[in-house]
């Protein structure tokens, strides 16, 4: 692999996706939010009415989704199926449940492998998710683990919801990170876990941008940047 890639992997919570956005919009690089991908070709499924037990015909449409992740300035990523903005639209509950039938398929997995892998374009690729360095980039020049302690990983989502309107629990919400690691990183398939090579970053009492300025040291020493 010849494109330049920059990986970001690690628990929901640990802030991979500000930090990837500014990331990418910093260095004017692309952007693969991977766990989007499920969710839109079950949406692109509802579309083109393909049933969601037609294996063949859904690994089609995933090898073949027309879809972008546009970032500005105001950070926010936009993610466009076929010319439709669809951003608020992917992360609806139900929308959720459509991703969740579509991602147990063989084929459709393997058809997201390549599909991602076709993100890697000049200038350069800024990708977070789960398995980016260890599955869909293995090769990837800079491979990032992000993480950070369960209990400041509720505190943050505490905050994004009370933002929101919404009350949770800080309890509740460390209760369930802890589940979803725990699942995560037990799965048969591409289980969340840093990649050998990775720099592992602890964000727990780092800002986003201590963490985007460290990513940029490491990129710049390695020469992927000037």
């Amino acid at each position: 692999m010849h494109a330049k890639v920059i990986t970001l992997d690690g628990p929901g919570g640990a802030g991979k996706g500000t930090v990837s956005s500014r990331l990418a919009h910093h260095l004017s690089w692309h952007l693969l939010d991977s766990g989007a991908l499920y969710r839109l070709v079950g949406l692109a499924a509802e579309h083109h009415a393909v049933a969601l037990d037609q294996e063949d015909a859904l690994s089609v449409l995933a090898e073949h989704l027309d879809v972008q992740f546009l970032t500005g300035d105001d950070d926010l990523v936009q993610v466009v199926l076929e010319g439709e903005n669809v951003s608020h639209e992917i992360r609806t509950e139900r929308v959720g449940g459509l991703a969740s039938q579509v991602a147990s398929l063989p084929a459709v997995r393997q058809a997201l492998l390549a599909r991602q892998r076709a993100f890697a374009e000049a200038p350069g690729l800024v990708c977070d998710g789960r398995d980016m360095g260890t599955v869909v980039f293995p090769e990837a020049p800079l491979k990032i683990y992000l993480t950070a302690s369960a209990d400041e990983r509720a505190r943050r989502r505490q905050q994004q919801l009370h933002e929101k309107g919404i009350t949770a629990s800080l309890s509740d919400l460390k209760k369930d990170i802890m589940e979803r690691d725990a699942r995560d990183m037990n799965r048969a398939a591409a289980p969340l876990k840093p990649a050998d090579d990775a720099l592992i970053v602890d964000s727990t009492e780092l800002s986003i941008q201590d963490v985007i300025d460290l990513i940029l040291a490491e990129a710049k020493s390695r020469g992927l940047i000037s």
